[in-house]
């Protein structure tokens, strides 16, 4: 035990923990938390992971009971019931965490959020039972989500997203999830600026409108509790990205044949090197790419080609 009264942990085979052990740090030579290493440990409160700590393996905290704070700076991958029935769990500090597999966080019913920026996979029923989680917020780094990954988080309200229209897939993400009525997009992802820099303010008010419908949606829309459900929440907050995309590719389209318009007067008025350095970057939007899914690319491809008429 050291001084600051940390245990440090170093995966050694055989090492037992003392039972009086509530603060860990994991040592400076490991990269994993080997599978089942705190297995059903009823006294540790705190985690400490050095950044070099990459992986939680399967069922390594799984049933601690009094763990309360996780800080594992570094970890990229959380794997099958790593933190499974950990219900004094209050704070995570995951900022590189990108694949959280099935079960990861089930029943941890204390906590409260969640911030995952780096967040690519969120597997099947991930933070199913999370009965205190209120709020959820990913980056735009995320690629999808599993089956009933948020499961019966009945106090969930808020949760932040990438504007994608592949990200939710299935009807039962958000089953039992009766207080979910706020979706945020992520920040700085393009989609606020593209939206701002449209040409029309008509079109930049419609666009805000379409964007801030969603909580008057869910309002009105039932959670789900059956896992076969084929409604509920998850699948009106997938039409409405749909319809969020189908209307920003429209707008883009023709804020773009609006521009090539006004390039093709002004090239007779205008010098050659004005034009290109001044007049048309103050018309671009963002260079920011939508990911959509096929019916929205199906959208895209008709958009472009009544841009391409225009021309």
């Amino acid at each position: 035990m050291a001084a600051d009264g940390y245990y440090t942990f170093t995966g050694r085979e055989g090492e037992v923990i003392p039972r009086n052990v509530t603060r860990v740090r994991i040592d400076e030579s490991l990269t994993v938390i080997p599978a089942g290493a705190f297995f059903r440990n009823g006294h540790i409160v705190e985690l400490i992971c050095h950044d070099g700590v990459k992986t939680v393996e399967r069922d390594a905290f799984n049933g601690c009971r009094s763990l309360r704070i996780v800080i594992m700076p570094g970890v990229k991958v959380v794997e099958r019931q790593a933190f499974c029935y950990c219900v004094a769990l209050t704070d995570v500090e995951c900022g590189k965490l990108e694949i959280i597999e099935d079960e990861a966080f089930y029943f941890c019913e204390s906590l409260r959020s969640i911030n995952l920026p780096s967040a690519k996979i969120v597997e099947m029923s991930a933070f199913d039972n999370c009965k205190a989680l209120m709020n959820v917020e990913f980056g735009n780094k995320l690629e999808s989500t599993g089956w009933g990954a948020f499961y019966r988080c009945t106090s969930l309200e808020q949760i932040t997203i990438p504007l994608k229209g592949s990200i939710i897939t299935h009807a039962n993400l958000f089953a039992g999830c009766k207080k979910l009525k706020h979706v945020d997009l992520v920040g700085g992802g393009g989609v606020h600026e593209t939206i701002d820099a449209l040409l029309l303010e008509g079109w930049t008010n419609d666009m805000n409108r379409e964007i801030l419908s969603i909580d008057q949606i869910l309002s009105n829309t039932p959670a789900g509790y059956d896992f076969d459900d084929v409604g509920g929440k998850a699948m009106a907050i997938r039409i409405w990205i749909s319809s969020v995309l189908r209307k920003i590719i429209h707008y883009k389209a023709e804020h773009q044949s609006f521009l090539n318009e006004a390039a093709s007067t002004l090239q007779h008025v205008l010098p050659q090197d004005i034009m290109m350095n001044n007049v048309l970057p103050f018309l671009e939007l963002p260079s920011y790419m939508f990911e959509v899914g096929d019916h929205e690319e199906e959208e895209e491809g008709d958009s472009d080609d009544e841009e391409r008429g225009d021309d």
